[in-house]
């Protein structure tokens, strides 16, 4: 109960949406249910008149809660709010509206004066307690819905950048953990394997260089090829399939040629096939 509510609730637009949507069920509940006794306040009157009185009523005593989210509005732009004080405040809200319909049962219809105020106060309590919390209820959930919504999202719009941006440039370090040298992903051919060496193949100003570095070819497959289109194809291979320009099968197997010149076909071993073949489906246009 002290964590802050969600700021979606005191957010200015969902304020307005609140007092209209709460204002709106107000007068559907107070037509359709007739709660208050309010039909005995204008007993000889048509039902239209009763309509156009009892929801200038109602709008009346929605100035409670227009003034209590004004207040909100302005308070919560220094200070947060625990759930427990919303609880607070709503309870507040349903409890002046109350007295305001109370009073005017009691002392505005003749029927009234004959009437016991704290019988009147209680049911008008009840009352009340539904025309604000089923609307408020409701508009909770739409404004979570919403809010989580929109940040869904934005999260399927900024991840592809974020991603890439993580992605775009690759750190390799040796065995200990020491950063030797770094390549931009599309510039990286394939990196092949021998015995504790593992040697880097990579494009810079179109020249195909290498890079020696003591670490493993499983180190890599297992920290350097998820989310991207380097996969392991051969227990001495790992490629980069934006690389690959061919895949093609002979009696020997599956060979990738590059899109590079003076590379040599890299082999698909069978124990990678599958593995190469589901990237290969998921990074191919």
């Amino acid at each position: 109960m002290n964590n802050k509510i969600p700021a979606y609730l005191y957010e200015k637009s969902n304020i307005i949406r609140l007092i209209f949507f709460t204002a709106i069920f107000a007068l559907f509940f107070i037509n359709i249910f007739q709660p208050f006794g309010s039909r005995n306040w204008y007993p000889d009157i048509s039902p239209f008149k009763y309509f156009f009185f009892s929801s200038l009523i109602i709008l009346i005593g929605m100035l409670v809660v227009v003034i209590s989210r004004l207040i909100m509005l302005y308070y919560t732009r220094k200070h947060s709010i625990n759930y427990w004080q919303y609880v607070f405040w709503v309870i507040i809200e349903i409890l002046s509206m109350s007295m305001f319909y109370s009073l005017f049962s009691k002392f505005i219809p003749k029927e009234g004066m004959n009437r016991d105020f704290v019988e009147i106060f209680h049911n008008s309590t009840i009352n009340t307690s539904l025309v604000i919390l089923l609307p408020y209820s409701i508009l909770w959930l739409y404004f979570s819905w919403r809010e989580k919504n929109s940040l869904l999202q934005k999260m399927s719009t900024d991840e592809p950048a974020i991603e890439l941006q993580k992605k775009s440039l690759l750190a390799f370090p040796d065995e200990k953990g020491e950063l030797k040298i770094s390549i931009v992903l599309e510039n990286l051919l394939y990196i092949d394997s021998s015995d504790n060496y593992v040697t880097i193949h990579y494009l810079n100003k179109s020249k195909n260089l290498k890079f020696l570095l003591r670490n493993s070819l499983k180190w890599i497959d297992e920290n350097l090829t998820i989310e991207t289109p380097l996969v392991r194809c051969h227990r001495s291979f790992i490629v980069n399939l934006d690389k690959v320009k061919v895949l093609r099968k002979t009696k020997d197997g599956i060979l990738l040629e590059l899109d590079a010149i003076n590379t040599p076909d890299i082999p698909v071993s069978k124990t990678f096939y599958e593995k190469v073949m589901a990237k290969f489906s998921q990074y191919s246009i």
